[in-house]
């Protein structure tokens, strides 16, 4: 008797573990928070978002954890950006891959003539292409071709989601040309720890410099401090920039270098470069992760 109660309980168990799978909605793991906001965008309430990466994460030195792989393990889609955005990274997305998971990397759907090139590696190139709006949205439609293959019954959808928010995009985009167009041109220079806004600076006419490389894995030495120094002191630029994902050392070093030579910079803000804000507050969302920067870089620089 008490071997069939058991049978009994353990049948009803596994009946209540099917039926919270067929009600589960599916999961879809992004790496970076811009591909997760742009899933709940196109994908609404049909799908549970999951990002590896938060706010003040650095994509280029993020290395996975036993929970990472384990929601990957468990994840109905992974979305990562690519183009070596996440290199420490690639082996997880190939093994997912070789186990028959649908694993997209979005920036790659982009066309290699609309990207900007890797002065470290000629093999590479720039992957901080969410800060030009219009080859954004190029990735953010692989994301609807992936989710509408995999769930067809919602491509409609989709598509409908992804219609109203290109509009929103290309809002976004008259607002932030209109915006920089407030700087004056001599003071149209954005200083900046690392090399993330070159497809920014491309788009919206605003010469960019960083002390860094592409990727925050490289170092920067006393030449490249007093290269930007000389830099600022020469253009008479008053502000640099600091990123939410990047230690500010480097740019306290560039104001104290210019500060020697008779040049008052001071911080002109907080940038978000590799990650966006926290989640729930507007700049934990692309469009006003992106806003946010445009009305920053401005207000100091105009």
């Amino acid at each position: 008797m008490k071997k069939l109660f058991i049978f009994f309980a353990a049948m009803l168990f596994l009946a209540g573990c099917s039926t919270k799978k067929e009600n589960d909605k599916p999961v879809v793991v992004t790496t970076i928070s811009q591909i997760a906001d742009a899933v709940s965008v196109i994908a609404g309430d049909r799908v549970e978002v999951k990002a590896l990466m938060g706010p003040g994460v650095d994509p280029h030195l993020y290395k996975a954890t036993q929970g990472d792989l384990s929601k990957l393990e468990s994840a109905d889609v992974i979305f990562y950006s690519g183009l070596h955005l996440e290199g420490k990274m690639l082996d997880v997305f190939e093994k997912m891959q070789e186990n028959d998971k649908t694993v997209k990397a979005i920036s790659e759907s982009i066309e290699e003539e609309k990207l900007l090139g890797n002065e470290m590696d000629a093999k590479l190139y720039d992957p901080h292409v969410w800060f030009d709006i219009d080859i954004w949205k190029t990735a953010v439609h692989q994301i609807t071709d992936t989710l509408s293959e995999k769930y067809p019954e919602y491509k409609k959808e989709f598509s409908e989601n992804e219609a109203i928010y290109f509009k929103e995009l290309d809002d976004l985009s008259t607002y932030a040309k209109q915006r920089i167009d407030e700087i004056p041109l001599n003071q149209r220079v954005l200083v900046t720890a690392h090399d993330a806004f070159n497809y920014f600076g491309r788009s919206l006419n605003i010469e960019v410099r960083g002390l860094q490389g592409l990727s925050t894995e490289s170092e920067y030495g006393l030449k490249d401090v007093r290269d930007v120094v000389d830099f600022l002191v020469g253009n008479n630029i008053k502000a640099v920039f600091i990123e939410s994902s990047v230690s500010d050392k480097a740019m306290k070093a560039v104001i104290d270098g210019a500060k020697e030579k008779g040049q008052n910079v001071k911080i002109g803000g907080e940038l978000y470069s590799d990650a966006m804000g926290k989640e729930g507050t507007e700049q934990g969302t692309y469009i006003g992760m992106y806003k946010h920067n445009v009305d920053t870089i401005v207000n100091s620089l105009k």
